[in-house]
């Protein structure tokens, strides 16, 4: 699976102290879109499945024919919504059962498993799995997570980028200052939660423009 160089992650917990938490939610994902994101990531630790769902699910109408939407964590709901795929942790659903569970929907859709992981051991593990793309870090410091696993580096890309032919993307920490050396240590795509906040649509003209 070809991967764009930008992969937002839209976060709920970022929007949770606004008075209207979907609306402005849905505000900033029309934002990226309109600046040119093609593939986003909704991610909610917090929220009941009722409520994550029904977020996923407004997310899925405003993506739908624009934009791909991979939903974190929870394969029942990313069925559930429509999404184009999930995103998986090492703590969740192993990729080779959902593969099983897409591959029993016959609806001609082809839809995509990602794969977190943290270090060589998990990278080259997943590099045998049947997923469309492997997600390496944290590369940097990042206050998204409340435990984060170690900083791996720029060294820690290159090891990946090494170890894998699979698409790689690059998270934790990633901003427009850094992001050409991450690409430039081997990872295709990098995911951004925190320096897409402010001013959207710019941030990802930015970023579209730093990546090349």
């Amino acid at each position: 699976m070809p991967l764009p160089r930008l992969y937002p992650i839209i976060d709920f917990s970022c929007f949770a102290a606004k008075a209207d938490p979907l609306a402005a939610m849905l505000a900033f994902t029309g934002e990226l879109i309109k600046a040119g994101a093609i593939i986003l990531q909704y991610r909610d630790k917090s929220s009941s499945s009722g409520h994550f769902l029904s977020n996923a699910r407004e997310l899925r109408r405003l993506t739908l024919d624009r934009a791909r939407l991979i939903i974190n964590d929870r394969i029942d709901l990313a069925l559930a919504c429509d999404a184009d795929g999930v995103h998986l942790g090492q703590d969740d659903l192993s990729p080779v059962a959902a593969r099983k569970i897409f591959d029993q929907i016959k609806d001609g859709k082809s839809r995509i498993i990602g794969f977190s992981t943290h270090n060589l051991s998990q990278i080259r593990e997943a590099d045998t799995m049947p997923i469309d793309y492997l997600a390496v870090g944290p590369v940097f410091a990042t206050g998204s997570k409340a435990n984060p696993d170690p900083v791996i580096g720029l060294d820690g890309v290159r090891a990946a980028r090494a170890a894998t032919q699979k698409p790689l993307v690059a998270i934790g920490g990633i901003t427009r200052v850094n992001a050409q050396q991450v690409r430039e240590a081997g990872a295709d795509s990098v995911a951004v939660i925190a320096d897409l906040l402010d001013s959207p649509a710019k941030a990802v003209e930015d970023f579209l423009r730093v990546l090349g």
